[in-house]
């Protein structure tokens, strides 16, 4: 990276002017103290490192220390220039062409770091109830787990990506009472759910059991009123497992559908079946970390950082959904995995402490677990928020997807910080316009596209019939994209060093986005690498008579090609379309 070589120089020079004993009364410096920065003004340079931290060593004046330092600097053909404390840096044609070059090398390696400390990664998200359609806050963590999952396997990491199924619970015995009275209602019983709001939450009296319940008739014909009078446990038990299935399927069935695809689905009923949940909480009281009180098992989480103690077996005899949890990342890192990184809801911010805990209680390394907690999403339409809830005017994933579609849903449920609440504006998102971000970024996509087809077409005069050729053969645009010459790019460094720059930065978003396990960098670096490139070809015509100029500049739109596509659709799951 362009910052990296500065910072090099930098450091390269101070320590040879300590060791020629011209930084005043600095007699040694520990590399990676000083912060790179992006001039305010842009005319001062690319990047500027202020070197004043360094005076109270030196008890020299800051500029004095800028320009020692500068005389030890190997120029090459970049610029340096000292104002006060700070030294700027302005890249050379050198450091551009070979930027251009790198991106034609590694092609869809670039950007991708070398020599990484790799990490064998589990990430889990989504992981919803099997109890009904995903809403649209399960899609915004499908669309950002799976993103971030892209990102870390190409930034060198191991990914294994898995889906929790929460099968466990009084919630698919809810589910099973719900379908039995969605079925007697099929059969023509007078029958509804309960109005009183308490009694309500028992039940799931969302309309999308219905074609589930009418799915179950149509398998099970013999089915009559009288299997309900009174509903036996085996009943209930099938009508459980075959409303579990079924929403299991709609879930995976959308996820495919949303380009979200996990490598495992594991189950919370096979983890008690396993005979893993109660062995975890075996190991606890061996070690004398369970207590009893009131009749319940507690767990002294609060020994671990946790602000108090936590239930994880109940007074009578059932399990906590902790117990289960405990029981489900040990067993992560019994199978294996370096790290463990978890997408919750903002509303499970008081759970991250009692996990670690555990963790740490049954001797393993609590930092192995990171949990992203995620803010919730607004649905807004024609300015106005939509109100959802579970089981009442639900506004599900699916629903939205079949409004906007699935690149913008991904892109849009990607583009805030993770800790944000997202406002989702429908109407936006469907718009052809600049306003539209998904649609701007894949625009400038496009547009690269259309440009190297056009350099290639004869025009032919409507009015005439006169055909003017191409402006290049297809072997001269093989030539550019598959047989790179370096210098090819030279003619147009002056009026695209702006674009060659955020090209560059590239690199550093995704060590940056990898490291901190944020995805909407990726899409905010797209927006700005499409303002560069729609800004480059507004002001520069690319197919023009200077057939060197013209060259250099198609070199450049494939370039930017290169990384929009990279970006769009290796990292966010979001198509780059050659055509709009």
């Amino acid at each position: 990276m362009i910052k990296d070589y500065f910072i090099e120089k930098i450091e390269a020079a101070i320590e040879k002017a300590i060791s020629n004993n011209k930084l005043g009364e600095m007699k040694e410096y520990q590399k990676g103290t000083l912060a790179i920065e992006r001039p305010k003004n842009p005319d001062f340079g690319d990047f500027a490192v202020n070197v004043s931290s360094l005076a109270r060593f030196a008890k020299i004046a800051p500029p004095q220390i800028a320009n020692t330092i500068l005389e030890f600097i190997d120029k090459e053909d970049n610029d340096y220039t000292v104002i006060g404390g700070f030294i700027n840096f302005k890249s050379g044609n050198t450091l551009l062409i070979n930027l251009v070059d790198e991106i034609f090398e590694k092609n869809k390696n670039f950007g991708k770091p070398e020599n990484i400390e790799k990490e064998k990664i589990i990430l889990e998200y989504v992981s919803a109830n099997p109890t009904g359609p995903f809403h649209i806050g399960h899609g915004r963590w499908a669309a950002m787990g799976s993103a971030l999952a892209n990102l870390l396997k190409f930034y060198g990491h191991e990914v294994y990506q898995e889906f929790y199924i929460n099968d466990a619970g009084s919630q698919i015995q809810k589910l099973g009472n719900s379908l039995a009275i969605r079925i007697r209602q099929e059969l023509g019983e007078n029958i509804d759910f309960p109005q009183d709001e308490i009694e309500r939450k028992n039940y799931y009296p969302g309309d999308y059991l219905i074609p589930v319940a009418k799915k179950y008739l149509e398998i099970y014909p013999e089915t009559n009123l009288s299997t309900f009078q009174p509903l036996s446990s085996s009943t209930l038990n099938k009508l459980c497992d075959f409303a579990k299935d079924y929403e299991e399927k709609v879930q995976r069935d959308l996820l495919d559908k949303f380009r979200v695809h996990f490598d495992n689905f594991y189950s919370e009923l096979t983890l008690h079946k396993s005979g893993k949940v109660d062995e975890c909480v075996n190991k606890l009281k061996a070690s004398g970390k369970i207590y009893q009180k009131d009749g319940a098992d507690w767990f002294k989480s609060s020994d671990y950082g946790d602000d108090q103690d936590r239930v994880i077996k109940k007074a009578d005899g059932s399990n906590t959904y902790l117990t289960a949890d405990i029981a489900y990342h040990i067993d992560k890192l019994e199978r294996g995995f370096d790290r463990m990184i978890n997408i919750w809801g903002a509303d499970h911010h008081g759970y991250v402490a009692r996990v670690k805990a555990s963790i740490e209680a049954l001797g393993y390394n609590p930092d192995k677990l990171e949990v992203l907690l995620g803010q919730l999403v607004n649905l807004v339409v024609n300015g106005n928020e939509v109100r959802m809830g579970k089981r009442k005017n639900m506004v599900t994933l699916e629903d939205l997807i079949d409004e906007v579609g699935v690149d913008a849903t991904r892109f849009w449920m990607s583009m805030r910080n993770i800790d944000t609440t997202l406002d989702f504006d429908i109407e936006l998102a469907k718009t052809n316009s600049d306003e539209n971000p998904v649609f701007y970024v894949q625009y400038a996509h496009a547009r690269a596209c259309s440009i190297l087809r056009n350099v290639i077409s004869e025009k032919i005069n409507t009015e005439t019939g006169e055909k003017t050729p191409a402006p290049l053969t297809e072997q001269e645009l093989k030539e550019i994209t598959e047989n790179y010459n370096k210098e090819l790019i030279f003619p147009t460094l002056d009026t695209a060093r702006k674009l060659i720059l955020k090209l560059e930065e590239y690199k550093s978003v995704i060590k940056n986005s990898a490291e901190q396990r944020q995805v909407y960098t990726i899409c905010r670096y797209v927006q700005e690498l499409a303002s560069e490139f729609h800004s480059f070809y507004n002001a520069n015509r690319v197919i023009c008579d200077d057939k060197s100029l013209m060259k250099s500049r198609i070199a450049l739109v494939y370039s930017v090609k290169t990384v929009l596509c990279n970006a769009l659709e290796d990292i966010l799951g979001v198509t780059a379309p050659e055509r709009m």
